[in-house]
């Protein structure tokens, strides 16, 4: 899904509307709300709702009170009240929708505290918005450079400007508290607008800034995670996943949030298994559980005196033992329930390329055992016609020898 900004141009280059996940134009962003009431006429004498959600950068989102009775639709450019001045957002949702999400959000609409809408936001507003943004990417790096020369140990990941360009908010990381008194004195002196810092947490940076996961696609929380779950180890014990916090952690340095993706599932299959902590008594030993797999329906268990050797058991099996310890019976050894376990039938692998080997593509190496052999025949055919040589000529000296020899001799 993609709207004429993120989609491929013609000569099949992205477009791409730089919001990394979040789409400028709402078409494809992953806060668009589909509003199923829009079809829906209001019953006679009831007035529309007169609050309307409002999407600024990145995941933003606000409500305001529309006092003007502006007819307002999704998509729509409005200048909105500010602390001081006016911002510039995109109207997101409508109706009686706005209603059921300021409850979820538990923000009181009756209250008069809530800003209001100014006006639809003219050609010139949005040439100045647009402006700023421009500049956004610019004004991030001369901040960094700022907050290395003055040694302060924090990351600034993003900057927002107001719709009317005279604020800027900075969002930055940081592991400790940091005084950025004389940072703000500088920015604001290097900018010349008022400067807001605002701190987040590493989720909602790897949020702002995108990025590829290690499963190759685009992170969850830049394209469509909207709410940061609290992950847990556990979530990785009971997947059965080696806690190795290289492969758990993601790009923001937290465990993945894709492990409470499935942790309901396997919670759900281990109601059927026996516990981890269960014990076997047997007339060999006690055996203790080493290992589960929810997806064969496999248990392997060891004696205490032999940790090293794992025997394995299906989950019946272990349930048929469980009621006769209960009925304080005890299996002569658990190598009974291995040996029927042990059968198995062959798995046949077909052929479904035709052709297995993966190194068909490569050259065949010529054989140095073959160039050895043929050789050493030359070779030795060569001593053979040299030897020859040698005493076809030594006869014939030895003849000539024989023909020069006087009489007298």
């Amino acid at each position: 899904m993609s709207c004429s900004s993120c989609s491929t141009g013609k000569d099949g280059q992205p477009k791409g509307c730089k919001n990394n996940g979040t789409c400028g134009t709402d078409g494809c962003n992953k806060l668009t709300v589909f509003d199923w009431l829009s079809n829906m006429s209001l019953p006679n004498g009831t007035k529309p709702f007169d609050c309307v959600e409002v999407r600024f950068k990145n995941s933003r989102k606000e409500f305001f009170r529309n006092t003007e009775n502006l007819s307002l639709s999704i998509g729509d450019i409005v200048a909105t009240e500010a602390q001081s001045g006016h911002d510039v957002g995109m109207v997101t949702l409508v109706g009686e929708l706005v209603k059921v999400q300021m409850k979820r959000k538990k923000v009181d609409f009756k209250s008069d505290e809530v800003p209001k809408v100014y006006r639809k936001a003219s050609q010139g507003d949005i040439d100045k918005w647009q402006k700023c943004r421009d500049r956004e990417e610019e004004i991030k790096k001369r901040a960094r450079e700022i907050a290395i020369i003055l040694d302060l140990q924090m990351k600034i990941s993003d900057v927002e400007f107001q719709g009317d360009g005279s604020k800027a908010t900075f969002y930055y990381t940081a592991e400790e508290r940091v005084d950025f008194r004389q940072l703000i004195k500088d920015m604001a002196k290097a900018f010349g607008i008022r400067i807001e810092m605002r701190q987040i947490g590493y989720r909602q940076e790897a949020q702002r800034l995108g990025g590829i996961g290690s499963c190759g696609r685009e992170l969850c929380c830049s394209t469509w995670l909207t709410d940061f779950r609290s992950v847990s180890t556990s979530a990785a014990r009971y997947q059965q996943l080696s806690l190795n916090p290289q492969k758990l952690a993601g790009q923001c340095g937290k465990l993945k949030c894709c492990l409470n993706y499935e942790l309901d599932t396997y919670l759900e299959a281990l109601k059927d298994f026996p516990s981890t902590d269960t014990r076997l008594y047997t007339e060999k030993g006690l055996a203790f559980c080493q290992k589960t797999d929810i997806f064969k329906g496999i248990l392997w268990f060891s004696y205490k005196e032999d940790a090293s050797n794992w025997h394995e058991l299906t989950k019946e099996q272990v349930r048929e033992i469980l009621e006769k310890n209960k009925k304080k019976e005890k299996v002569a050894s658990l190598e009974e329930y291995t040996v029927d376990n042990s059968v198995k039938e062959e798995k046949v692998f077909e052929n479904v390329v035709g052709q297995d080997s993966l190194t068909r593509f490569d050259r065949p190496k010529k054989s140095k055992n073959r160039n050895r052999k043929r050789n050493k025949g030359k070779n030795q055919s060569g001593n053979q016609g040299r030897s020859t040589n040698k005493e076809k000529n030594t006869k014939g000296k030895s003849n000539n020898n024989k023909r020069r020899r006087p009489k007298n001799a």
